[in-house]
């Protein structure tokens, strides 16, 4: 198992036994998917980045918008352009953004969630895993406030201990959560994820079913990534039928 994943139920790729676990892998992202993006974590979060820029870089309001936009669009994470082009320390800049975001302030425990991964998971049918472009500390932050700790057999993060950095939406994010969760079949991988670019990638990447995950108000997109798309996670006892 590569550094990119830590378990978070002391399991390891879902055996306990050393056998080969062929069941498919559901791959859940985590911010502005297990939880609505009405939660405002993200303005918090464009907050603390343009402070960040403005602060350690010295750099006006408008070039830190116009830096951060650009980054994100080219790269999927801001931190990556930090990195490559500005000599940044990732770790500092967790620290000071996603680990200082008010997470307690804007999230509290789903029992309705916890209820839906709980039926995905005692069915059996599959295995569950997280994948996000977070740091390990923010994804296992979340969880616990969502109150989904232990449902999940581990986390595949962006480790921004190492360079380069590894991140959604390139190909080589989705080959260490392969590799992490233990599954060798792309047929087998389940995906849903907030992101157009992600699910687009998982699916060029030829993973076997990919949901876009959209809030309420949001209009389908004009090219979409993937037929499967839905605006609540309840939706996926419908979407996901064999596995439930």
């Amino acid at each position: 198992m590569s550094e990119a994943a830590t378990q978070t139920n002391g399991t390891t790729n879902g055996n306990t036994n050393g056998a080969v676990d062929e069941r498919p892998v559901f791959f859940f992202d985590i911010d502005n998917c297990l939880y609505s993006r009405s939660s405002n974590i993200h303005l918090h979060m464009i907050r603390l980045i343009r402070s960040y820029f403005q602060t350690h870089m010295k750099i006006p309001t408008d070039e830190a918008e116009r830096l951060h936009q650009t980054y994100y669009r080219q790269y999927g994470l801001a931190i990556e352009g930090l990195v490559r082009h500005h000599q940044v320390d990732a770790m500092e800049f967790n620290s000071k953004v996603d680990d200082a975001l008010p997470l307690e302030e804007c999230l509290s425990e789903n029992k309705e969630l916890r209820g839906l991964i709980e039926e995905l998971r005692n069915k059996g049918k599959c295995r569950l895993w997280l994948f996000t472009n977070a740091y390990k500390t923010h994804g296992n932050r979340v969880i616990k406030l969502l109150g989904l700790e232990g449902l999940f057999e581990g986390i595949t993060f962006c480790d921004y201990e190492h360079s380069p950095l590894v991140c959604k939406p390139k190909k080589e994010a989705f080959e260490r959560a392969m590799s992490d969760a233990g599954i060798s079949d792309k047929s087998k991988c389940y995906f849903i994820d907030d992101s157009l670019l992600n699910c687009q990638a998982a699916v060029d990447f030829g993973w076997g079913k990919v949901i876009h995950k959209l809030e309420p108000e949001d209009p389908l997109p004009t090219n979409p990534a993937t037929e499967y798309h839905c605006r609540d996670l309840m939706e996926l006892r419908e979407m996901c039928k064999e596995l439930f």
